[in-house]
């Protein structure tokens, strides 16, 4: 199963924070704030306890029952089940979750949450942020499951932790770690449709006080038309190829019960044949792509109450675009960050949390022959607050950010949750967020406009939360979005286009997310109906769906395991006021452990050959199958 709020092999969580000891074991499992326990520690009891401790909607480790804003999980155990080939296979069956592509594996994606714009939701890995400051949006595309340990979402106005871009959410993805396990190796292989072929190799866990992992792996594939030339006449017929080389490593050494230090390291490689709807049906266009993350941390104890996490890391997006051979277009950004962040526990369930955070960004960029290479400073302050009195729960946050080419933007949080039982809890927050324009924004020849502000969001949300052993984990929110000051390409006196802050927006929604295990069944569903309005022309956002939803269901039967999801849309819009219709796409997949160590496994997309668009006139994946055959030491 895919992206679950609990694992499904065990019972519900209860409300009630666990024990300081269940907390510090998550800290020591963690490569930078205390994150979710590793999820493939099979049969482990206290590996199954700490699953659902999470970072993200706090940066402090909570049980993720007792997370205020909306957060939920896709496990190592979900990605194993998933069979899932790339970021967005993942993530689409999230509740607030939506996506469009322009083509196949390896082409532009863009994520929107609660129908924000896709550059208004913050990505980050193992807490390195990684969007281009070009454009504002991450190489999602090139993010492949294999790398993944986990992935946390936390959905609505986050800034107060984050600072820019976390209007929408947060998406935070966590590279794999051998934290807790004995160490072993592992190697899996693939080939299926469209001549897809995917290798993957590791080896990682825990010797002594220091555990570690290493993860290679390739993906090739030769692809299908990216866009459908009867829409686009003058586009190239030919499959799209496209291929990706990652690695992930992460170190880590305990040198005392309190202090802990390691590095952790991303780097992904790929290149992409794309289509272009302007040009000639003979073009050859190409992309070559690098991201790469690496940092070094420090946790420790300053005083048995007073924890410290000291973070240094830098992470690049690189992209050359070539026409016919002849490179036409440099984009590289270089993202630096110094983390300080302080923890101190007032009592058993009340933390403080403060400290600092150091921002360099810069873009070196040569487009159509011109050069411009801007720098971006960022220094941060953040506190707050979190803590339980009884049945009562309250979540502070307030955030600073100066910006060297704008000044200061103030956030904040505030959210509040009431235990009318044990198991149902009801919430509600206010909160406010900003997202800083992009370089390209700002700066770009003969289009930027260094005048710009930062865009504005004022979101508030209601909910309820029900978590049993027999029903699992309900999570219900119906939220608002406010936004001013919205970047928009408006025509200036001279009849050119330059980007200004004129636009208004609203989204208002209703958002549910299920987890359970009903009779032996692994069962997960997500909903969401939202009203994504652009309050200018009073017109539906483009791209955004009114209505989506998604079901999974899994089930082991002994050695074998089958699974499936179907995934629901209504219609969006597109640009030139076209509707792309809505779809229903059915997905399956199946495992089969043949023994401890070797299994196969197998998984068809698009059943039913549905022929839909995420965004027009770019073509999607049809009916695929896959095969795969795995081994692991044990």
């Amino acid at each position: 199963m895919r992206s679950s709020l609990c694992r499904s092999n065990r019972p519900a969580v209860p409300t009630v924070r666990p024990s300081v000891a269940v907390i510090l074991a998550a800290v020591a499992s963690s490569s930078l704030f205390p994150v979710v326990a590793r999820a493939q520690a099979a049969g482990d009891k206290t590996a199954t306890q700490l699953a659902p401790v999470v970072v993200t909607s706090t940066r402090t480790a909570q049980p993720i029952t007792e997370a205020l804003p909306h957060t939920t999980v896709v496990t190592q155990e979900d990605i194993v089940n998933s069979q899932a080939a790339d970021l967005r296979t993942l993530l689409r069956n999230q509740a607030g979750v939506e996506f469009s592509t322009n083509g196949g594996m390896g082409t532009n994606t863009s994520l929107f949450m609660r129908g924000a714009n896709s550059n208004q939701t913050l990505i980050l890995i193992d807490g390195v942020r990684v969007s281009s400051a070009s454009t504002g949006t991450a190489q999602l595309a090139n993010i492949l499951p294999d790398q993944i340990d986990h992935i946390e979402v936390v959905r609505g106005n986050v800034s107060a932790l984050y600072g820019s871009d976390a209007i929408g959410g947060v998406v935070q993805i966590f590279t794999k770690s051998g934290a807790g396990q004995a160490p072993a190796a592992n190697a899996q292989v693939e080939y299926g449709s469209n001549n897809t072929r995917q290798g993957t190799v590791g080896y990682g866990g825990q010797v002594g006080d220091t555990s570690f992992n290493l993860t290679g792996s390739a993906y090739k594939t030769d692809g299908f038309s990216s866009i459908n030339t009867a829409q686009a006449p003058r586009a190239n017929p030919n499959d799209n190829p496209y291929e990706n080389q990652s690695v992930s490593g992460q170190v880590k050494h305990r040198f005392t019960p309190d202090w802990d230090a390691g590095v952790v390291g991303y780097y992904s490689k790929s290149k992409l044949s794309f289509d272009s709807a302007f040009g000639r049906p003979t073009d050859d266009n190409r992309m070559n792509s690098e991201l790469y993350t690496l940092s070094t941390f420090v946790n420790g104890k300053v005083l048995p109450d007073w924890s410290t996490h000291f973070k240094l890391a830098q992470s690049e997006d690189n992209s050359d675009s070539f026409l016919n051979g002849t490179k036409n277009g440099t984009f590289n950004t270089r993202n630096r960050q110094f983390n300080w962040q302080n923890e101190y526990a007032l009592a058993p369930s009340h933390t403080l949390l403060f400290g600092t955070d150091y921002l360099q960004q810069a873009l070196d960029a040569n487009s159509f022959g011109t050069v411009f290479s801007p720098t971006r400073n960022v220094f941060s302050v953040f506190g707050g607050y979190d803590g339980r009195f009884g049945k009562h729960q309250l979540q502070l946050n307030a955030r600073n950010d100066h910006y060297s080419d704008f000044g200061n933007q103030g956030s904040f949080f505030a959210g509040y949750g009431y235990n009318l039982t044990d198991a149902l809890k009801l919430i509600a927050s206010v909160s406010n967020a900003f997202r800083a324009p992009t370089f390209n924004e700002l700066y770009f020849p003969g289009f930027g406009n260094p005048n710009l502000q930062p865009e504005r969001a004022k979101s508030a949300e209601a909910g309820l939360q029900y978590n049993t052993q027999g029903t699992g984990l309900l999570r219900l929110t119906a939220f608002e979005t406010r936004y001013d000051n919205l970047i928009v390409n408006a025509t200036q006196a001279n009849g050119l286009l330059a980007p200004q802050n004129v636009n208004k927006a609203k989204v208002q929604g209703v958002e549910a997310s299920w987890r359970a295990t009903l009779w032996g069944t692994d069962v997960g569903a997500s909903v969401t109906f939202q009203n994504p309005i652009d309050e200018q022309t009073n017109t539906q956002l483009l791209r955004r769906a009114r209505r989506h939803a998604a079901l999974d269901v899994g089930r082991n039967f002994g050695n074998w395991r089958f699974g499936g999801e179907w995934l629901l849309s209504s219609s969006r819009l597109d640009t030139g006021s076209r509707t792309l219709g809505g779809y229903g796409i059915v997905n399956l997949n199946a495992r089969y452990n043949i023994d401890k160590q070797w299994f196969v496994a197998a998984r068809v997309e698009n059943l039913f050959d549905k022929n839909y668009q995420l965004a027009f006139p770019y073509n999607t994946q049809g009916r695929a199958g896959f095969i795969t055959l795995g081994w692991r030491q044990r």
